[in-house]
C-alpha cells in the first residue's frame, strides 16, 4: 500500500514563515512534497503562465520531506507537480499557511485558494489556510493545533467531491471553530493615487474591506473578528442553480 502523500504550495513564496508551519505539521502525517512560487504571488488568484517558459528547483531533499521552487504562479505550482514532479496524485493538498485573511470576497483573489480550487478541480481533497495577519513573523502558535486537527480530520474522512475548505484564523486567542458562510462585502478605495517626480500618475493597491452584514453571526467575518476559526465549504462550480429556471422563464433561450 502507498503511503500518505501530501502535496503543499502557497503564494507567500517558498521561504515564507506560514509555509514553514504548515509543513512542519503536515509531516506528522504524511510525506511532504512542496512546490511553491520563488517569491510572493499574492492576488493572483487562479492565474496561470501562458506566455513565459516556467522553471523549477529542487531545494530540498530529505527523509518524507521534498520541496522544489517554482517560478510561477500557486496555481502553476499545482500543476507542475501533478505533471512533472509526483509519480501519483496526493492524498491532500494544502495550501497556506497564508500571511492575511482570505475571508469574505478575498477567496477570490486569493492565489492560495487559487491553488486549492485547482486541486479541487483535479478532485484532490484540498484546504486553503490563512492567519489574518500579514506580518512576515506572524505567531502561528496558536493556530497550529488547529490545523493539524484539520489536516487529520480531512485525510481521515475526505471531503465531498467537488468541494475545498477555505479555513481562517484570528490572531491571538481562539474561541474555537465556526462553520460559515462566505460574508458579503467589498473593497473601497481601492488605489492609492500619486505622482512621480515627471509628473505622471501612479497608483498604489490599498483598501478597506467593507462587510456588508456585520451582524451576521453565520459568516466567516463575524467568527474571525469574535476569535474563532471559520471553515467555509467552497466550490469550483459558481454555477448559481437557483437561477436556471428563471432565466429560462425569462426568455433567455429564445434569443436568436
Amino acid at each position: 500500500m502507498n503511503e500518505k502523500l501530501i502535496l503543499i504550495t502557497n503564494d507567500d513564496g517558498v521561504r515564507a514563515k506560514g509555509l514553514s508551519e504548515l509543513i512542519a505539521v503536515a509531516r506528522q502525517f504524511a510525506r511532504v512534497v512542496v512546490v511553491a512560487p520563488d517569491g510572493a504571488r499574492s492576488g493572483q488568484s487562479n492565474a496561470i503562465t501562458m506566455t513565459a517558459p516556467l522553471y523549477k528547483r529542487l531545494l530540498v531533499q530529505e527523509q518524507n520531506l521534498t520541496v522544489y521552487e517554482c517560478t510561477g504562479t500557486p496555481t502553476d505550482c499545482v500543476k507542475m507537480a501533478l505533471n512533472h514532479i509526483l509519480d501519483r496524485k496526493p492524498d491532500v493538498l494544502l495550501s497556506g499557511i497564508n500571511h492575511g485573511s482570505n475571508s469574505s470576497v478575498n477567496v477570490i483573489y486569493s492565489g492560495t485558494m487559487g491553488a486549492v480550487l485547482e486541486g479541487c478541480s483535479q478532485e484532490i481533497p484540498s484546504v486553503g489556510f490563512s492567519l489574518n495577519d500579514h506580518s512576515p513573523e506572524a505567531d502561528f502558535s496558536a493556530f497550529r493545533p488547529y490545523v493539524s486537527m484539520f489536516i487529520e480530520r480531512v485525510m481521515c474522512q475526505s471531503l465531498p467531491q467537488g468541494v475545498c475548505l477555505n479555513i481562517n484564523a484570528p490572531v491571538g486567542e481562539i474561541k474555537g471553530v465556526r462553520v460559515c458562510s462566505q460574508s458579503k462585502g467589498h473593497w473601497v478605495e481601492e488605489f492609492d493615487a500619486r505622482q512621480n517626480p515627471h509628473g505622471q500618475p501612479y497608483y498604489w493597491m490599498t483598501g478597506q474591506f467593507r462587510n456588508a452584514e456585520p451582524d451576521n453571526t453565520s459568516t466567516d467575518e463575524w467568527a474571525l473578528d469574535n476569535g474563532y476559526v471559520s471553515v467555509v465549504p467552497t466550490t469550483c462550480d459558481l454555477t448559481h442553480y437557483a437561477s436556471l429556471a428563471w432565466l429560462k422563464n425569462s426568455g433567455y433561450e429564445q434569443i436568436k
